[in-house]
């Protein structure tokens, strides 16, 4: 805890004293007095001079005194973006020496020992200030919790918002409550801060209780914060909400800026919603508010997706009437359009127009257009790029190589992908968790097991946790290759990892498990997976018609006719079995003398619209013949 120094009574000082005593001091590294001279200085300017004066050709490590007795000064007589900046200043100087924390230690504790003044909140306050406006708000929220007491609203405002920045939500969070406990209320700004970071959270609920308790606090809520939460509801997909939203701000008296427009139609864009989208861009144009680089992009991307081509070719008019000249980003969301829509060549035609237009591609153009080459297999252009980004001095990213390294994959082309990985490793840039899950998906696409689990401990040794997608990858190149105990392994590894599995995970245990005839052990399983995930509040793993068709086929191929009769039943309840698996239980039936079910089964299939397909119509003719149903054999032929 800080030790509160009693103040020193010390004498004034007139100017030309206050200069002899420096003049006496000048020489040697900065005494007390020194201190007290600017400290005691009746005008800033005098001691700026005394300070600079004394500061010449000494190390800042030496002269930390003399900084703090300057801050002191400058926030005594209210100049706190001066003292915000000797104080930035001072940062710079002993961070080529120490790093953050033990610079943030050595100033606090020096402007925690200058006697004599009455400032040390404010000061502190400043600290804070400079340190979270130096990219080190870690060492601002030291401050905070040591200072003894709280600073003003502002400044923690401008604590929570660079804790927020770096993601260090928890430590915004402690603040903020400690704020409370202290009886320091919120301000406006305030809670625009913790909305944005409850949105972020993706905690809506949290986001709208705040909003709550700011209008019954007397405060208005800005159009920033519509625009957050409208930002924060988009994020979530939950659209009708966002509309809502946006609404109930115009309805309250507040006027939707450029900002709150643009996260509206990327929410559309996100989602898909064409019309919409377009309704909000000619709305902003009634409503006077001009679309920007953000707009275009958005729209530019849908046109993309839904091949109106012709359509955003006009949209670019519109863009130069309004003085909007198409850049990189206008053109990198044009051509993801087009990748996305599957028209590539497009997209890479685009690269030529920009050349044209003086548009310099950045490091997401590449990107963009890397996928565009791999997508149409032309990975001779695809390694042609990086050639050239390294000739424009445009640094190669990883992603960007597992692009290529995926793509080479699903090729089937092994060697080429562990060549881009030698030649990125050659870079000084290591595989991250995408190339390492990207290897083993396609290894183990290949049955090459042995290299995939070297490379999945390869991972694990480097701290690296695979994805679902890879353990999914791993588990199912077991399963084929027969080595059904590795894989429900692999399946607990995955699990204790605190890796959730995906329904496909499910599905390919399932289905592993009765291809090894263990079909008793796939239906524990499965019940033991679907009660796991109803106490979570997901009903989808039980309602997955994929896992009832495959124990329903196992079930048939062991002769289980009646649990399989059951887990069809239940199917039916909430999805249409496939004909292949009507013609596994037809066939089931037949084989146990049971002509009754099946009639059933075929009179189910008319009633849900399930043409029979050659398939079926064989299994039918084939049961009735031995059977000796002489006239249905008949309709059989008829109906195929």
């Amino acid at each position: 805890m800080l030790k509160l120094f009693s103040p020193k009574i010390t004498p004034r000082t007139n100017p030309k004293s206050a200069l002899a005593l420096f003049s006496a001091s000048a020489s040697r590294v900065p005494s007390q007095d020194t201190v007290f001279a600017i400290l005691n200085s009746p005008t800033t300017r005098q001691a700026l001079s005394i300070f600079n004066a004394a500061s010449r050709r000494v190390s800042p490590e030496k002269t930390i005194n003399l900084h703090s007795a300057l801050i002191h000064h400058l926030t005594s007589a209210k100049l706190y973006v001066k003292a915000r900046c000797s104080i930035q200043s001072l940062i710079e100087e002993l961070r080529r020496k120490w790093a953050p924390h033990k610079v943030c230690s050595l100033i606090f504790n020096s402007l925690s020992g200058v006697q004599g003044t009455n400032c040390n909140l404010e000061v502190f306050g400043v600290l804070i200030v400079a340190l979270c406006q130096k990219g080190f708000p870690n060492e601002g929220y030291w401050v905070f919790q040591n200072m003894g007491k709280l600073p003003a609203v502002q400044v923690c405002n401008v604590l929570l918002n660079g804790l927020l920045k770096a993601g260090q939500v928890d430590c915004m969070w402690k603040a903020y409550e400690n704020m409370k406990l202290n009886g320091l209320l919120p301000s406006d700004i305030t809670y625009g801060i913790l909305i944005h970071a409850s949105c972020d959270q993706g905690d809506i609920d949290k986001a709208n209780l705040l909003v709550d308790e700011m209008i019954g606090r007397g405060l208005k809520p800005s159009v920033i914060i519509y625009t957050t939460l409208i930002e924060g509801l988009c994020k979530q997909n939950m659209m009708m909400e966002a509309e809502a939203m946006f609404i109930r701000m115009q309805e309250l008296g507040i006027t939707p800026n450029l900002y709150s427009y643009n996260v509206l139609m990327y929410g559309y864009a996100k989602t898909s919603s064409f019309k919409k989208a377009r309704k909000v861009y000619y709305e902003m144009l009634d409503r006077g508010v001009l679309p920007d680089y953000s707009t275009y992009g958005s729209l530019i991307y849908l046109f993309c997706r839904f091949g109106e081509l012709v359509a955003f070719r006009s949209y670019f008019a519109h863009m130069v009437k309004l003085n909007v000249v198409p850049d990189a980003y206008i053109y990198n969301c044009l051509m993801d359009g087009l990748c996305e829509a599957g028209d590539s060549s497009t997209a890479v035609d685009m690269r030529m127009e920009m050349k044209n237009l003086d548009v310099s591609p950045d490091i997401v153009t590449y990107g963009i257009l890397m996928k565009a080459y791999c997508r149409s297999g032309k990975f001779e252009e695809g390694e042609g790029l990086l050639c050239e980004m390294n000739e424009r001095g445009i640094e190669v990213n990883v992603t960007i190589y597992n692009t290529l390294i995926d793509r080479y994959l699903k090729w089937g082309k092994l060697d080429k992908a562990m060549e881009i990985c030698s030649k990125m490793m050659e870079k000084q840039l290591q595989p991250d968790l995408v190339t390492f899950c990207t290897l083993i998906n396609g290894y183990c696409r290949t049955g090459k097991l042995e290299i995939a689990m070297g490379l999945y401990h390869e991972m694990m040794i480097k701290g690296l946790k695979p994805d679902v997608v890879a353990y999914t990858c791993l588990i199912s190149g077991h399963f084929k290759s027969g080595y059904t105990d590795a894989a429900m392994k692999l399946f607990k590894d995955m699990v204790s990892a605190g890796i959730s599995p995906n329904a496909y995970t499910i599905s390919t245990v399932i289905h592993g498990l009765c291809e090894d005839g263990r079909t008793n052990n796939a239906i524990k399983f499965f019940l033991e997976q679907t009660r796991s995930s109803a106490l979570e509040g997901d009903d989808q793993l039980g309602h997955n018609g994929v896992i009832y068709s495959t124990l329903i086929n196992a079930l048939c191929k062991k002769g289980q006719v009646f649990k399989a009769s059951k887990f069809f039943s239940d199917m039916r309840k909430f999805s249409q079995p496939d004909a292949y698996t009507y013609a596994a239980m037809i066939q089931e039936h037949f084989a146990a003398k049971q002509q009754f079910p099946v009639m059933m089964l075929q009179a189910d299939m008319l009633k849900t619209a399930i043409l029979p397909n050659d398939f079926v119509n064989e299994v039918l003719m084939r049961g009735y013949q031995d059977t000796d149903y002489s006239d249905s054999t008949s309709k059989v032929l008829e109906n195929s």
